[in-house]
């Protein structure tokens, strides 16, 4: 049976949780790119402060948001005003949005993870192509999820992240150690990561390192606000924001001083420049990765095993916290249980999921029949929602919490200087500038305007304005549900369970 009152049992629970969400594919595959790409040691200095001293506000104005009303995103929006309903509603679509095509990267962690010592090198190209191969994956990652978010808050989400966290942290360690220890090229490696040349790092990187503060955070997505609703009354909210932001920190610095060192001692040994290793790309992960831990021999054949099979945690425990979201407004919404609400939603995100990764791997084999806006798929819907979005949910809880709160409510001094003003305004940069490199990327001669992004941005657009009209049309003047809700049909259907056992006790012989 589902547990009688949803919620989280301890405060490490929840917080554990919040970081196991916070922890994901950004951390350990978006950030080492993105540092590579913007001069190494610098970009990680601005990237933390920017967690601490502007992700952390935009954390805690989400918690807020969640336990100021015990209910979904669409209710604790409504809760303030009801006519900023619809941002609830859009931070309920957006990860409805991103697990469609996270599950297929989860796929993908978990096919690199069982291949490790048969060798992943050079088989990205042909695993993608392989629409069977990648549905089977997908559904091997997302089966673990459905069950665990089936469980509940507390058996459940709570449980898992108690576990997740832990190994994954454990993992980390262990893959920095080794990489640490692996010789020539190490502290080549180590300079490169942890001694900041400010020189390198240009205004985009800066700007590129507050939005992956965000990403990382999972702000802007609705998992805040959900897992802040299931939090006790007792919980110190701006204390666990900082343990959350200080455990996303710690876990996103391990997995650099995992993965440099280690790229840097395999261009050592193997005579490989930099530049060819692909440092700076997104196929860092599934491309380079694999190649250079099967030139490590064995030990990187270990290395290899431990850190795919990290990736598939953190990966979980993230599509974890964004099928709650939605599940959560389902179940409340509709009044249905937890098993139904959450068999809907995976199975209908792993439908969308299939085309998704026929997309990709039609496009990585060279094909554009299977693309949108000169874009697979999966790299469309990554743009729209992190690029475009997510800034947006993350500026409507900054909003929300420092302007139309009651003025008893609001946070006073520094934090609510933060959240009413300092953030918002960061988070409008990243809106603004996501927008223009979208619009008008940069090319060799300038900026030029690019058709496939200004599409790109419309599609954003329009999913915000559909998002709304469909909020104002429908739900507005509609109970969208609370946790009391929720709390109320489990204990209708543990009575009903109860009565039907009672029943089967007395029945005559």
């Amino acid at each position: 049976m589902n547990q009688k009152r949803p919620g989280f049992g301890t405060r490490i629970g929840f917080e554990l949780a919040a970081a196991g969400s916070a922890v994901g594919l950004g951390n350990l595959w978006g950030f080492p790119y993105k540092t590579s790409a913007n001069g190494g040691a610098a970009y990680l200095f601005v990237y933390l402060a920017c967690i601490l001293l502007v992700g952390a506000v935009a954390m805690l104005a989400e918690f807020t948001l969640g336990r100021r009303s015990r209910a979904n995103a669409v209710s604790a929006y409504k809760a303030v005003s009801p006519n900023l309903g619809w941002l609830g509603l859009l931070v309920v679509v957006i990860p409805a949005l991103i697990m469609c095509y996270y599950l297929v990267l989860g796929g993908y962690t978990v096919k690199y993870a069982l291949g490790s010592f048969v060798g992943n090198a050079g088989k990205y190209e042909a695993f993608a192509g392989n629409v069977g191969d990648v549905i089977l994956h997908t559904a091997v990652f997302a089966l673990p999820a459905a069950l665990i978010v089936i469980a509940g808050v507390r058996n459940g989400i709570e449980k898992a992240a108690k576990l997740l966290l832990p190994t994954m942290l454990l993992i980390l360690i262990v893959i920095s150690c080794v990489s640490l220890l692996l010789g020539e090229g190490v502290q080549e490696g180590l300079a490169f990561y942890l001694k900041p040349d400010f020189s390198k790092l240009t205004g985009s990187g800066i700007l590129s390192a507050m939005g992956q503060a965000f990403f990382s955070l999972s702000l802007g997505c609705g998992a805040m606000i959900a897992y802040g609703s299931y939090s006790g009354q007792t919980v110190d909210l701006a204390r666990s924001t900082v343990v959350v932001c200080l455990l996303d920190g710690l876990l996103t610095f391990l997995s650099g001083l995992a993965i440099f060192p280690a790229l840097f001692h395999y261009a050592a040994i193997s005579g490989a420049s930099l530049s060819s290793l692909g440092m700076g790309g997104a196929g860092l992960m599934f491309i380079t990765l694999p190649m250079v831990f099967e030139g490590l021999g064995l030990a990187g054949q270990i290395i290899g095993l431990l850190f795919f099979t990290m990736t598939a945690i953190a990966a979980l425990t993230s599509i974890i916290s964004i099928l709650e979201v939605v599940t959560q407004f389902i179940i409340q919404r509709h009044k249905v249980a937890r098993t139904r609400a959450v068999g809907v939603v995976a199975l209908v995100c792993l439908a969308l999921s299939v085309p998704v990764g026929i997309s990709l791997g039609m496009d990585v084999n060279g094909s554009k029949v299977f693309c949108l806006f000169g874009r697979n798929l999966l790299e469309l819907l990554d743009g729209v929602t992190n690029t475009l979005l997510m800034p947006l949910g993350a500026l409507g809880a900054c909003l929300a919490v420092g302007w139309r709160l009651p003025k008893a409510e609001r946070f006073s001094g520094f934090v609510g200087a933060m959240v009413r003003i300092v953030t918002p305004v960061l988070i409008v940069l990243i809106l603004v500038f996501g927008a223009v490199d979208m619009a008008f990327p940069a090319t060799a001669a300038g900026r030029a305007f690019s058709a496939d992004g200004f599409g790109m941005l419309m599609t954003a657009a329009g999913v915000a304005a559909l998002t709304a009209i469909a909020y104002f049309l429908w739900l507005k003047n509609r109970d969208t549900g609370s946790n009391q809700d929720e709390e109320a049909a489990n204990l209708k259907r543990e009575e009903a369970f109860r009565a039907g056992l009672q029943r089967g006790w007395q029945r005559p012989e």
